[in-house]
């Protein structure tokens, strides 16, 4: 079963690997990014998403921003001796805020064309039609496991299911190739997580997936 979904924001960031220090968001949202605001939907371990095209239909607008980023994360020991009972402070150290220039989207909206495949955690009871009940129930009531967002939390997405009909997208009639892009990573060996990426082209205003060759 396919879903077209719309989501929507005033900024999104899905940062590109290979900027090291400043944050610099691609062009358009990435497959995995679109297959993360789904999840945050509806997920369950006998299913799986699957994005078979992201449609642009606001213009690709950039602007500049600066945040505070903390370099270092809340140690994972406090974190098990404060379970424990222990009194210990869990917050981060705010003395050490670094400024930092980001690069993002604005004003984005897009339509996110997906279906979902079964897996072999799916139960005995579990079927296609469970799902897509479920799935549209909960885009009517606009229900979600946790704020969808584009690329990072501090930009939230809104979502609902996509009623315009046939697309008009930004970009009629033209060909963008916006190179190289991430489209997931690869978890089979937990030792080795392997980034994946295929050739972004932007035709007609929509990123085709469908049949992308996807390598390391």
């Amino acid at each position: 079963m396919a879903f077209q979904i719309e989501v929507f924001g005033e900024y999104a960031c899905f940062t590109r690997p290979e900027m090291k220090v400043e944050r610099v968001s691609y062009d358009v949202m990435t497959p995995s990014a679109a297959r993360g605001i789904l999840e945050a939907i509806y997920w369950h371990p006998g299913m799986k998403w699957v994005i078979n095209r992201i449609h642009v239909l606001s213009p690709i607008r950039f602007t500049n921003i600066r945040r505070n980023e903390l370099p270092g994360k809340i140690s994972a020991g406090n974190v098990r001796r404060a379970m424990n009972g222990t009194e210990i402070r869990l917050s981060a150290d705010t003395s050490e805020h670094q400024q930092r220039a980001t690069m993002v989207l604005r004003d984005v909206r897009y339509v996110i064309d997906a279906h979902f495949e079964l897996t072999d955690k799916a139960n005995p009871g579990d079927n296609a039609g469970k799902f897509t009940d479920i799935m549209r129930r909960r885009l009517e009531k606009g229900q979600c496991y946790h704020q969808p967002c584009f690329g990072t939390r501090e930009f939230p997405a809104a979502f609902l299911p996509w009623r315009g009909g046939d697309i008009q997208t930004s970009y009629p009639g033209e060909r963008r190739d916006l190179g190289f892009m991430l489209y997931d990573m690869d978890y089979s060996d937990p030792e080795n997580i392997t980034p994946l990426f295929f050739r972004a082209v932007l035709e007609n205003g929509t990123l085709e997936l469908t049949d992308c060759e996807v390598f390391r």
